[in-house]
């Protein structure tokens, strides 16, 4: 039985259906099973995979009633039979890619990220133990989990594997950002391109992902870090974090790889595409120098439409990989970065332009449509 066995009634923002604004309304939690935690969600934020959910742009984001969400942090409320890292109290950060550390893929070092069992699946709208959702609305209809997290809830169930107990000093507003975007942009630059002293980067798409990407190439001491965007705002606030240059696609007359080629004699070391566009995609692949380029995916793609690109184009060097979760692994290796954050070595602050109160939350998705946030921080 779980610490706490209790059925708990608190406020939700439910998804009823695509682009539909999100009802605030009291919903029940069950306590957590085997394997489970139960948490008090202190602070969540938006970022663009909630928004491509939200407008269900994929038929893997279309269950309803769900409570989306997945950036977060919070406290330890209960636990479920068999958790033996964590109890009450503890300060948590949930993760939308898990870590179980049994399975083959957990044990293989440094070959993945991936967790045979809890690793990110947009198709998974129920928890693993059962096959049964910890939701209900008053009406006592089943709602849907989301991303392993659901975090637009006063409280939430997930599954051991994907919380992770963090310093206790650790200011938690702060550490929501960890849950996914920067993590995932950092993590790129770090772990999955591993950005050297002297080495050039572009980054394609400068929203919270490409921003921390952009942080993660100045702390590896690159020596150009290339911006593109479309929205010349977003010039200022990439100069603030670290970028040596910025780039347009409106405001120049050749394609944008020729340009950054020409910028960085034949091209950059490492891409970031952090737009979710092929079009980008594409560009962010032709940027990076023959020989030796790599091009990382990271926005997501909803649409089936395939990537452009000849094998042989690949005889020439450039190589194109995806980052998931910045390839951190999320129980083992974000304590240690929540650390380097406490620390001063990564930048935080930059990431928070917004804050209101959760009741607010719509206001908030507008504010990430309308390109005027990266993360507006919501306070449970």
């Amino acid at each position: 039985m779980a610490s706490n066995s209790k059925v708990i009634t608190c406020r939700a923002a439910v998804a009823y259906g695509p682009g539909q604004p999100l009802v605030v309304e009291q919903v029940q939690v069950d306590p957590p099973q085997k394997m489970e935690v139960r948490i008090k969600i202190l602070f969540t934020s938006i970022c663009h995979t909630d928004l491509s959910a939200w407008k269900g742009e994929s038929e893997a984001q279309r269950a309803y009633p769900r409570i989306l969400g997945h950036e977060a942090s919070g406290v330890v409320e209960s636990v479920g039979e068999g958790v033996i890292d964590m109890k009450e109290g503890d300060h948590v950060v949930p993760i939308f890619n898990g870590e179980c550390g049994d399975c083959i893929y957990c044990k293989s070092s440094k070959k993945t990220n991936l967790c045979g069992k809890f690793r990110v699946n947009p198709f998974k709208s129920v928890m693993n133990s059962d096959g049964k959702v910890r939701f209900r609305n008053k009406d006592g209809i089943p709602i849907y989990h989301f991303l392993n997290t659901s975090t637009f809830s006063d409280y939430t169930v997930v599954d051991s594997a994907c919380l992770v107990k963090i310093d206790p000093h650790a200011p938690l507003d702060k550490m929501t950002l960890l849950s996914c975007g920067v993590s995932t942009g950092l993590g790129a630059a770090w772990n999955t391109a591993d950005v050297q002293t002297g080495e050039t980067v572009a980054v394609f798409g400068l929203g919270a992902v490409g921003l921390a990407v952009v942080e993660g190439a100045r702390t590896r001491g690159a020596s150009k870090i290339i911006g593109v965007d479309i929205n010349p705002e977003k010039r200022i606030k990439g100069e603030a974090i670290g970028i040596t240059d910025f780039i347009n696609p409106k405001e120049i007359d050749v394609p944008v790889h020729e340009k950054i080629r020409e910028m960085t004699e034949g091209g950059v070391h490492y891409s970031f595409e952090c737009a979710g566009n092929m079009e980008v995609l594409r560009e962010a692949f032709l940027c990076t120098h023959d020989g030796w380029g790599m091009a990382i995916v990271l926005g997501i793609h909803p649409t089936p439409t395939l990537l452009s690109l000849h094998p042989m184009e690949l005889f020439d060097g450039r190589r194109i990989v995806a980052s998931v979760f910045g390839d951190f692994k999320g129980k083992s290796q974000l304590p240690l970065f929540a650390k380097q954050c406490m620390a001063g070595v990564v930048k935080l602050d930059e990431f928070i332009t917004h804050r209101l109160p959760f009741e607010k939350i719509n206001e908030a998705f507008q504010l990430l449509i309308d390109g005027k946030s990266l993360r507006c921080l919501l306070h449970l």
